[in-house]
């Protein structure tokens, strides 16, 4: 397969690749490859769901959504 006319070889080219995602709009994309291990099979509940803060786009609302910060959310860096 390829991306770009650019074969996709190994994880670091997708990476790379992704990385360099830009928009007219000025959207940017940084990527990292995060070898962690993670479970598998955790089921969210109804109710934890119905925590996260979605926003479904208009077309499609099953696909393409925008998930927001609770308000009493402080994000710091």
């Amino acid at each position: 397969m390829n991306w770009r006319g650019q074969p996709l070889t190994t994880f670091e080219t997708i990476i790379e690749l992704i990385g360099h995602t830009a928009t007219a709009t000025g959207l940017t994309v940084w990527a990292e490859w995060d070898q962690g291990t993670y479970p598998t099979g955790i089921r969210i509940s109804t109710t934890e769901m119905q925590t996260v803060n979605l926003e479904p786009d208009a077309f499609p609302g099953d696909w393409n959504y925008t998930i927001s910060p609770q308000s009493d959310s402080v994000i710091s860096e």
